[in-house]
């Protein structure tokens, strides 16, 4: 947006509704008995069911009607008491049948809303709908910007995912900035990912968005010429493509032209919008009732048995957590997935911050399993953190997921704090440093700290930083 001032972003309002697809990692596909794969050699797993092959009939994968219906009451949606598959009609080549088993008037989940923690308070985004459908297959750009169409040479088509179990859910256009998506997005993953139906994952494909954006005056209740960007693969490609939309219908408005509803990818290289179709309606894919499928009607004791399965959910516990710990902490340990053993940590009794600091960065970067680690042993680490040296506890929390990890053995590794130890060792390197002794002495205390770092260099990181500090002072300022 720096092309645009302050002041003209200002009297805008985006309005954004975003389009989330969800794989499902349920065993076989959606309608044939494939199983599900990633990685493989291309169009290793297909049948002439998935193939579309003359004569060949779906079946329903029982536990991807499950899995929708259990996110769509995580979400706070009414199960829809009969459901109906449909045909979406539409030519491209990683589409055999010529048209995609779908859902349209009547889905699995209607309604609903995610509350979605925030910095300044918690926003409330509307589902339209959570419905089920079956995954085209992958075409491979070749030649293409990031192996997208724009500029490719030719195609391949890979079948092997054609098929799979695909989630949808549908926001409404509740989402009024790049951020809130964000935040929405993160939170929905979170919740697809602990109720074990998907791993998420964007750079796999398994979790995939498109949003739906326009424009309006500050004030205005209008919904005006909305553009969708298509296929966009990480939560900060998300928000800039979603920056970039805003700023650029703003500039058209601006300067007196009109938005025309067109379909855009987002070159995160480049930063550039290209738009590559106009945007398809609903009665653009003429949607009918899958004759080769009868409607689904849960009974009431699976919905009952589905909720009683819920346990409590992200957006809950990140706004319990935020009077502990702050807002973006919260979120950091709810999203990351180790926010249960943060809640065991302290019940073995390790102070709430340090903890969560503990988990946010050293645990994080030494890549341990939150699930692996026993946090008894954890806390006595975190709470002996000042007394042993930096790189011994690194070494300990980065230990803290092995079943034979125990904090005495690095405990008992104390940093040296004896002033009679280190004090010669101080002597040596401030006469071996008068240059950056005079600096200090003039004026300089930035520098203490390449005496610190002298001394922990010296010592191997042994040394207790604290008590180096306070030596290092006295004599520096004797």
């Amino acid at each position: 947006m720096s092309a645009l001032t302050n002041r003209s972003v200002s009297e805008w309002q985006p309005v954004i509704g975003l389009e989330i697809h969800v794989e499902l990692k349920t065993r076989t596909k959606m309608f044939c008995r494939c199983e599900t794969s990633f990685g493989l050699e291309p169009n290793v797993r297909t049948c002439p069911v998935c193939l579309a092959h003359p004569g060949t009939l779906p079946v329903p994968n029982a536990q991807a009607i499950e899995w929708t219906i259990k996110l769509g009451l995580a979400l706070g949606c009414k199960v829809s008491g009969r459901a109906l598959f449909a045909r979406k009609n539409y030519f491209y080549q990683d589409l055999p049948k010529g048209y995609q088993i779908s859902q349209y008037e009547a889905p699995l989940c209607i309604g609903g809303r995610l509350v979605v923690p925030g910095p300044e308070g918690a926003s409330e985004i509307r589902i339209n709908r959570a419905h089920l459908e079956e995954d085209a297959a992958k075409t491979i750009h070749v030649g293409g910007v990031e192996g997208r169409i724009v500029g490719a040479e030719h195609s391949l088509v890979d079948f092997n995912r054609g098929g799979t179990p695909l989630m949808e859910i549908v926001s409404e256009p509740d989402i009024h900035s790049s951020e809130e998506a964000k935040r929405f997005l993160r939170l929905l993953r979170q919740t697809v990912v602990e109720l074990g139906i998907s791993d998420a994952e964007m750079e796999k494909g398994t979790l995939r968005c498109d949003a739906n954006i326009s424009v309006r005056p500050a004030g205005s209740n209008e919904l005006r010429t909305r553009c969708e960007l298509k296929n966009m693969n990480s939560f900060n490609f998300i928000g800039r493509g979603i920056e970039a939309e805003i700023a650029r219908q703003i500039a058209v408005y601006e300067s007196g032209d009109e938005i025309l509803q067109e379909t855009y990818d987002f070159d995160a290289a480049s930063g550039t919008l290209t738009a590559h179709r106009s945007k398809e309606e609903a009665e653009d894919y003429r949607y009918f009732p899958e004759p080769d499928l009868v409607p689904y009607e849960p009974s009431a004791e699976l919905v009952e048995r589905l909720e009683a399965e819920l346990a409590e959910l992200p957006g809950s516990r990140i706004e319990r957590l935020t009077s502990e710990l702050g807002y973006e902490l919260a979120l950091d340990l709810v999203t990351s997935g180790r926010d249960a053993l943060y809640s065991r940590l302290v019940a073995a009794g390790a102070e709430p911050k340090a903890a969560a600091n503990v988990l946010m960065n050293q645990l994080a970067a030494a890549g341990v399993d939150p699930d692996a680690v026993n946090p008894n042993e954890l806390a006595k680490l975190i709470e002996a953190r000042s007394s042993i040296p930096t790189a011994v506890f690194n070494e300990g929390v980065g230990a803290s997921g092995s079943s034979s990890f125990a904090a005495i053995d690095f405990i008992s590794q104390s940093a040296i704090s004896d002033a009679g130890e280190l004090e010669p060792l101080i002597d040596r390197i401030l006469a071996a440093n008068p240059s950056q002794v005079e600096q200090f002495r003039g004026g300089k205390e930035g520098l203490l700290g390449f005496f610190v770092g002298q001394v922990m260099k010296e010592t191997q990181g042994k040394a207790d930083a604290k008590v180096v500090s306070e030596l290092l002072r006295a004599k520096l300022n004797g």
